[in-house]
């Protein structure tokens, strides 16, 4: 029997608390990086998929994205698994989580990419499947222009994630990253999304790898 999909929460600022999560490196995660070195936003994203001990990604590369993919190329950590197509990555993603038990993760393109994830987010939302799925963007500058394969894919999958972002700073990428993690894996599981436009996979920055973040529960 499935169970109904849940309600996104109205009240998670006013009853959220402070939680400092436990994001350091593991013993074996060697940064490609100094400490201090600037390194573009699509590496800190890759970065903080290895500090959450992602090994495998079912990710699908398109323009908005392929820093991202960029990015995955310089991990030693992580490995793509290249799928037909977007739908068959959250699929497999989903598959991934439901035989490992740990969180499964797919990464798409903006417009018909990030929209060939909803069939696998709303399954995972029904079925409880960890899944953290990270999409991109046009350049924040574009957002709301109809710019080529742009879709507001935070407003459309809304009803069918436990939480969702749009990355307006590439600061929030580690705090973003690790609230992704706990939201999808805590409680009842279930999908969260992570839009991230492409001139912030292009920006330099360091990371602060120790951000303090607040969720209800």
């Amino acid at each position: 029997m499935k169970m109904p999909l849940r309600k996104p929460s109205s009240t998670m600022a006013a009853t959220a608390k402070e939680v400092t999560p436990t994001i350091s490196p593991s013993s074996d995660l060697v940064s490609r990086y100094a400490p201090e070195e600037s390194r573009k936003g699509a590496d800190i994203i890759v970065e903080a998929l290895e500090r959450e001990g992602v090994k495998h990604v079912f990710a699908y590369p398109g323009e908005a994205s392929v820093e991202i993919h960029q990015a995955l190329t310089r991990s030693n950590v992580i490995r793509n698994v290249l799928p037909r197509h977007e739908q068959g990555g959250v699929f497999a993603a989903e598959g991934y989580a439901r035989s490992s038990g740990l969180p499964g993760v797919c990464i798409a393109t903006s417009g018909p990419g990030a929209t060939n994830l909803v069939s696998g987010l709303a399954d995972a939302m029904i079925d409880s499947i960890p899944l953290v799925a990270i999409t991109g963007q046009v350049p924040r500058r574009m957002i709301g222009t109809d710019a080529f394969q742009e879709t507001l894919i935070v407003e459309v999958t809304r009803s069918i994630t436990k939480h969702n972002y749009l990355v307006l700073d590439i600061d929030d990428i580690p705090r973003i990253v690790s609230e992704a993690f706990f939201l999808a894996t805590s409680g009842r599981p279930g999908p969260v999304l992570i839009d991230v436009p492409k001139d912030i996979q292009e920006q330099l920055a360091v990371p602060n790898w120790n951000q303090p973040f607040r969720l209800s529960g």
